[in-house]
């Protein structure tokens, strides 16, 4: 399926536009066009949400016909245990997550022994694990951990835009962890020179014209022949003002689900 993520809506979400979106607010704009899946990833107020609010949430994305996909960071035992309690409320099949956390940064022996102790209960209640690919942990390290652990419910979450700033190439990243990827970040990237031709920055692009081999990914793992979710995100930089940031981070999401949708 195509999913939209918390990072479609960065700015709308922030305090930085005049009235900040609500979850609900973003599973409405999410149905009306035509999406059925929402990944709820990184998104803090979640982690405030008393029990009330999140059976009003979960009960929206149900009257809205949305699956719903949680997101955290870290795999501390209480934080996995915390959101496969938070996928129980909201029907969710998958989780994605980082090794680290803002409170940690496990070696890899010590991600492992956590790892090992949260997925049981993963494995009891169906939910997938997926830790995803980024510049802190190289990919060999990662599909290497996963690979060692060997749980059906544990695998990865596919974001070659990532591992760019650990001097890796996208393609190789994708190649590596293509038969664990349990779930796909979907954006384009690019460089630009900065100003005076004094170095480049690294960031997002419409979907389609950035340096994303994205034919290379379907063909490689395959998502829609294996049953993997694609969630639409950005790298979004601030366009000026509200109003041209927003309306610019809707039009990217148009296009990425157009996209998507014209590739299947």
């Amino acid at each position: 399926m195509i999913g939209l993520g918390t990072y479609a809506f960065f700015w709308q979400h922030s305090d930085q536009v005049p009235e900040p979106l609500s979850l609900v607010g973003a599973f409405e704009a999410t149905a009306e066009m035509g999406v059925e899946l929402f990944q709820i990833c990184d998104y803090a107020p979640l982690e405030s949400m008393d029990d009330a609010a999140l059976a009003d949430a979960a009960a929206a994305a149900r009257d809205l016909g949305l699956a719903i996909e949680l997101g955290t960071k870290g795999v501390e035992r209480d934080r996995l245990a915390r959101t496969l309690d938070l996928a129980g409320v909201f029907d969710a099949r998958l989780v994605r997550s980082m090794l680290y956390s803002p409170e940690n940064r496990p070696t890899p022996a010590q991600a492992e022994e956590w790892l090992r102790a949260a997925l049981p209960a993963y494995e009891a209640s169906g939910v997938d694990l997926a830790l995803e690919t980024y510049e802190q942990v190289s990919t060999a390290d990662l599909v290497g951990l996963v690979a060692r652990i060997d749980s059906e419910r544990l695998g990865i979450c596919l974001d070659p835009a990532n591992v760019v700033a650990r001097l890796e190439l996208p393609r190789d990243c994708v190649e590596q962890a293509a038969v664990h990827v349990k779930n796909v970040h979907v954006k384009d990237f690019a460089f630009t020179r900065q100003p005076g031709w004094v170095g480049f920055t690294y960031g997002g692009a419409p979907m389609g014209d950035g340096l994303h081999d994205y034919p290379h990914l379907l063909e490689t793992v395959k998502p829609r022949e294996n049953g993997i979710n694609e969630i639409v995100e950005h790298w979004l930089s601030w366009q000026g003002d509200a109003e041209a940031t927003v309306r610019t981070e809707r039009e990217w999401t148009r296009r990425t689900v157009e996209y998507l949708r014209s590739t299947s």
